[in-house]
């Protein structure tokens, strides 16, 4: 995500364009986008800031570029190219530098993958490779220092490829033909998503340019729509102009309540953002951003309060340096808890370190380099000093520029390949892959269930804990897959039911990646029948909703006597330095007491005494 410019911007020597209070539409957007990353689980649904942006983008810059035209009888390609390069580059560039050598200070899992996230962010490709490395926006198995540049990378596409569509087609046809053109290219866009997305990993069209472009062609739309009208788009005069003016207005409040509102149920864990709501929420902003064309529209007078515009005319920044030093907070933090106040704390340091960032990105580097060019900007930021202390101030920005620039080369060529997380997973399944030993008695004190009497469904963490529990058990049967959920175990359960493949004990470690619901649990028991037994192993990891699937899992494991809990959660407490940086998988250590709780539970439930026939042990007196 990042915004196509400032609400003023130039087209031309000595002329501007400003519409008042879309500074505040880009508060919002950022706004909800910053607490869905820094405060996890508070805002689900406070991704779709993004779409705000695209249509933000989309209208802008079609604007600019109609209003170019108007004003100049052309549209100069390379002026447009070079002041997208002078309002994004900068930032950018020291976004990527200091990051890149802090992540290098801290080392880990914050190096992994850098190298082609460095590349990606300085081709503004970012989102198609991410595509092609399979990376999920969903997943926090890696700590992706630079995740949140593919929204960047889909509007400098789109900066490049719309001028030359605007110039060869749309200034060349009618009104009409352009509003028809561009509708067509929205909707195809958002049908596209909607017949490409995948349940099991949304990733492809949430990233994709195709499936995503339609925000973007929305607020294209909305500039034809409103071309030659400026921001006098209904005059202020009495009858039908007012009660126009006065549904617009109405009709604005309405898209701003319903952003809101969406940002706060609409989860990207569900199928609706992808079937049609990322469209509406794009139309929307369209809505929003028509009321503020109106003469002195109450929509606008909100919107362009002086705090909402600060955030407004920094949001690139804000955005651009949220998720990085959340990232990095969170490396140099590992232990840091990730629920309650405490997380909320990170969230507020990662805040405040963002926002002086952005600020003084926003001071002393874009809004320079944007008016004045690079050279010139140099010029004005030594001339704000004494004389005396030029030189000292242009030695020691060169030093930092040229360290940090190291530091960045030295990042890329220490970039590890895989995570601690992904070397355990890999491993978990090279060794669900080996073919299984001849099932083996455990030679425990009372008889406990072999490994040929095991099934165990899981996701990575039973990955990586798939070469303890084989050799702890041998002859297990383990199918576990990355960023698997409770949701799909009774559709699990069910296929190898009627397979014929369930043994007599099921060990089910699927608490990790979602909340739970307790009719899920009772799909599995229900198609597991009274005559199997029931592991359910908790979770841990540092997601919002850990606690309520761990109190969820133990108050099931209560209520049934078949049914028991494999407490990982709490063995692995006073280890948790032991796992990977992201607290959620491990190495061998983690694997064996992960195994350890699943055998604890297992003895519970060889210890209970057996159950009693009562109708067989009756006897009814008989008569002498």
């Amino acid at each position: 995500m990042a915004p196509a410019s400032t609400s003023t911007t130039s087209t031309r020597a000595g002329s501007s364009f400003r519409v008042p209070g879309l500074d505040g539409i880009r508060a919002l957007a950022v706004g909800t986008v910053i607490v869905f990353h820094l405060v996890p689980g508070t805002l689900v649904g406070g991704y779709l800031g993004v779409d705000i942006f695209f249509v933000v983008s989309g209208f802008l810059i079609t604007t600019l570029l109609l209003r170019e035209r108007d004003a100049t009888g052309r549209i100069s390609l390379r002026g447009f190219w070079g002041r997208r390069a002078r309002r994004l580059l900068p930032a950018l560039g020291l976004l990527l530098i200091v990051c890149s050598t802090v992540a290098l200070a801290l080392g880990g899992d914050a190096l992994v993958g850098i190298a082609g996230q460095v590349l990606g962010a300085a081709t503004f490709s970012s989102n198609w490779l991410f595509i092609a490395q399979g990376s999920s926006y969903f997943d926090d198995t890696l700590p992706e220092l630079f995740r949140n540049l593919w929204s960047l990378a889909v509007e400098e596409q789109f900066y490049l490829l719309w001028p030359l569509l605007v110039v060869l087609v749309l200034v060349r046809v009618p009104v009409w033909a352009r509003l028809t053109g561009i509708g067509a290219l929205a909707l195809a866009s958002a049908a596209w998503m909607a017949l490409a997305y995948s349940p099991d990993d949304p990733t492809r069209v949430y990233y994709g340019t195709d499936t995503h472009a339609f925000g973007l062609a929305i607020g294209a739309f909305l500039a034809v729509l409103a071309a030659g009208r400026g921001i006098q788009a209904v005059d202020e005069v009495a009858g039908p102009g007012r009660v126009a003016k006065t549904l617009a207005a109405i009709g604005g409040f309405a898209a701003l309540a319903g952003l809101v509102a969406l940002a706060v149920v609409m989860s990207g864990d569900t199928a609706i953002p992808y079937l049609g709501g990322l469209a509406g929420v794009a139309v929307l902003s369209a809505v929003a951003i028509g009321a503020l064309l109106l003469p002195r529209s109450p929509v606008a007078s909100l919107l362009d309060l002086a705090p909402l515009r600060w955030i407004g005319l920094r949001s690139y920044g804000l955005y651009l340096w949220h998720w990085p030093v959340f990232v990095l907070l969170g490396t140099a933090y590992p232990d840091w808890p990730r629920e309650g106040v405490e997380a909320w704390a990170l969230g507020g340091i990662a805040l405040v370190i963002t926002v002086i960032a952005a600020a003084l990105s926003y001071r002393f580097v874009e809004q320079p380099v944007r008016r004045l060019g690079f050279g010139g900007a140099m010029r004005a930021i030594l001339d704000v000093a004494p004389r005396t202390a030029r030189a000292f101030a242009a030695i020691i920005g060169m030093i930092a520029t040229v360290a940090l620039a190291a530091g960045t080369g030295v990042a890329i060529g220490s970039d590890p390949g895989r995570g601690q997380a992904q070397i355990y997973i890999e491993a978990g399944q090279d060794a669900v892959a080996e073919p299984d030993p001849t099932p083996v008695a455990q030679g425990e004190g009372v008889e406990l269930a072999t490994g040929g009497q095991i099934f165990a469904i899981g996701d990575s963490v039973m990955l990586a804990a798939a070469p303890a529990l084989k050799a702890q058990f041998p002859g297990i049967r383990i199918d576990a897959q990355v960023s698997r959920s409770m949701y799909s175990a009774p559709d699990l359960v069910r296929k190898y039911r009627n397979q014929g493949k369930l043994r007599e004990v099921l060990v089910l470690a699927l608490g990790t990646n979602g909340p739970i619901e307790r009719a899920t649990l009772d799909q599995v028991r229900k198609l597991l029948g009274p005559e199997r037994l029931l592991v359910l192993v908790n979770a841990q990891a540092p997601r919002g909703w850990i606690k309520g699937v761990n109190a969820e899992l133990s108050s099931f494991a209560r209520a049934y006597r078949n049914v028991e809990l494999a407490n990982w959660h709490d063995a692995i407490q006073p280890h948790l330095d032991q796992m990977a940086s992201d607290r959620v998988h491990f190495g061998p250590f983690g694997a064996k007491i992960f195994t350890a709780s699943v055998q604890d539970a297992l003895r519970r439930l060889a210890e209970l005494p057996p159950l009693r026939d009562d109708a067989t042990a009756l006897r009814v007196p008989v008569a002498e």
